[in-house]
């Protein structure tokens, strides 16, 4: 069974993760409105989620 040798120390870890931070978050273009939204996210102008209306729609966007 591999085991660590040494514990990797929290800036080790700390500079494997910086990276992350720097990536961009992801957008779609929404298929009914053509506006972007994130991925997985309730379009909050029309209220829809993968089509079905989950929220009451928001004109104030």
């Amino acid at each position: 069974m591999a085991v660590p040798m040494k514990k990797v120390s929290r800036m080790k870890r700390g500079n494997r993760r910086a990276g992350k931070g720097l990536e961009s978050p992801t957008y779609v273009e929404d298929k009914e409105s053509g506006e972007l939204r994130r991925p997985h996210h309730i379009d909050l102008k029309s209220g829809k989620y993968r089509g079905r209306q989950v929220l009451e729609p928001q004109d104030d966007f």
